[in-house]
């Protein structure tokens, strides 16, 4: 008992950890600040499930998306709406408070509607926070239909700018580094994108902003190395056919999309994966391309992951409903396969009504190779030290299981196997240091508290 108080007297601020089971210390003593903070501090490995622009603050979205006046885009927002139509043309999207239309798009509008837009210039300030909560889930009211049914919608006109995009992917990799993290393997589009007259660019176009933004010094000052992928809608009545062109166009650009994944609600039945099974066959005619593809993210037991399996999946988004199929979950341990974790996600979309339903501690502690990510953590208002801080808190983690899920996060991930084997030694020089810094000295008392999300 001496031994143990002299331990835990140890962590008063200024103090040293100096005991091999430093964490377990930390855990027992109840400080939920020093935790968060020493979380923060962790070197990180990646982010391998990471929908880019759900990733990044509203508050980020705004500023990047004024800023862009200077490449001649404005922006509207629906702000009231006037019954500006009857009721037959009054559809939901109609209703929808905080749509974002584009200049061109404004002006196209009757008088009447655009009497319902404000200019995102000129919101005013109970405006401008109703736009920032509209893009996140901030009320117990919300969940899944908000967020599938109303989030994307919201966003509209500011998707199709692809230099905005690209400033979004900056402060995505600036946030991930700032929270220790030193690789975001994120889903980036490279369709749909229009100029402010509203021609198009090609994808080849897109994915060159992207390259030049990247190429930027202060995207190589956040220390994040970045890889990205190309996403098909599941549901969309043309997902085939999507399929094969960014499947094409991620072979011709190996060196900034390294795989394809599919995402949409599971529950709509019309993007189950058994329809793309003919179409994945077909095109690794054409060449290999890792698939990293949102399975099990559904409240019901089937056989979506099982059959995302078959389509060449290596990754898994989600996997919740894997603890529903017993010989999935045996052959899975130790296997060349990794269920992508994202905890915050599933209890803000209820998947679980709390985390005592989560499986995650059973993939993780039977073998099945895990690693925890963020998802939409833009949306979530979430950082990706929170996901390990649900995790220690929750279900007990102990130092060795984030380890080793930093691991993954490196070893599971699709960049190039150079650009891999750094990371990796870059990740246990960096986690090594951290280690004789806490077993010596703990952190300084002058390290100030991270800045929290709503989240935590």
């Amino acid at each position: 008992m001496k031994r143990l108080l002299l331990i835990l007297l140890t962590l008063t601020p200024g103090s040293t950890l100096a005991d091999e089971h430093w964490f377990d210390v930390l855990k027992a003593s109840g400080d939920d600040r020093m935790l968060y903070r020493v979380l923060h501090a962790m070197p990180k490995g990646g982010d391998l499930h990471n929908h880019n622009t759900g990733s990044v603050l509203p508050r980020d979205w705004l500023r990047i998306a004024r800023a862009q006046r200077e490449r001649g885009y404005r922006y509207y927002t629906k702000t009231k709406i006037n019954n500006c139509r009857d009721y037959a043309r009054a559809d939901n999207t109609y209703l929808l408070l905080f749509r974002n239309i584009s200049q061109r798009q404004y002006y196209a509008l009757d008088e009447c509607e655009r009497s319902e837009f404000t200019a995102f210039d000129a919101l005013s300030p109970v405006e401008e926070q109703g736009w920032l909560n509209s893009l996140k889930l901030d009320n117990e009211s919300e969940g899944r239909e908000e967020f599938f049914q109303k989030h994307w919608q919201r966003m509209g006109a500011l998707t199709e700018n692809p230099y905005l995009r690209a400033e979004i992917l900056f402060q995505n990799m600036k946030d991930l580094g700032d929270d220790s993290a030193i690789y975001l393997e994120t889903q980036a589009a490279v369709g749909g994108a229009r100029r402010p007259d509203g021609s198009a660019f090609t994808m080849d176009e897109v994915a060159n902003i992207y390259r030049e933004r990247l190429r930027q010094p202060d995207a190589a000052e956040t220390g994040v190395t970045v890889r990205l992928q190309l996403m098909v809608l599941r549901f969309a009545p043309n997902a085939e056919d999507n399929l094969r062109e960014l499947y094409e166009f991620a072979l011709r650009n190996r060196d900034l999309y390294v795989a394809i994944n599919m995402a949409g609600r599971e529950d709509n039945d019309k993007g189950h994966p058994r329809r793309f099974l003919d179409t994945y066959r077909e095109m690794r005619h054409k060449g290999a391309l890792p698939l990293s593809i949102h399975a099990g993210e559904v409240d019901e037991p089937n056989d979506h992951i099982q059959d995302t399996l078959l389509l060449g999946a290596s990754r898994i988004g989600h996997g919740i409903n894997l603890i529903t199929d017993d010989e999935l979950m045996v052959d899975l341990r130790y296997g060349p396969y990794l269920i992508e974790i994202n905890l915050i996600s599933n209890l803000l979309l209820e998947y679980v009504v709390d985390y005592s339903q989560h499986p995650f501690p059973e993939f993780l502690r039977t073998g099945i190779p895990v690693a925890l990510s963020t998802d939409d953590r833009g949306m979530w208002d979430s950082t990706l030290t929170d996901e390990f801080f649900v995790g220690v808190k929750e279900f007990n983690l102990s130092w060795e299981e984030i380890k080793a899920m930093g691991r993954n996060s490196l070893q599971y991930s699709f960049v190039e196997p150079a650009v891999k084997a750094r990371l990796l030694e870059r990740f246990e020089q960096r986690m090594q240091a951290f280690e004789r810094r806490m077993q010596r000295g703990g952190l300084a008392n002058n390290d100030d508290f991270p800045d929290t999300r709503n989240f935590i």
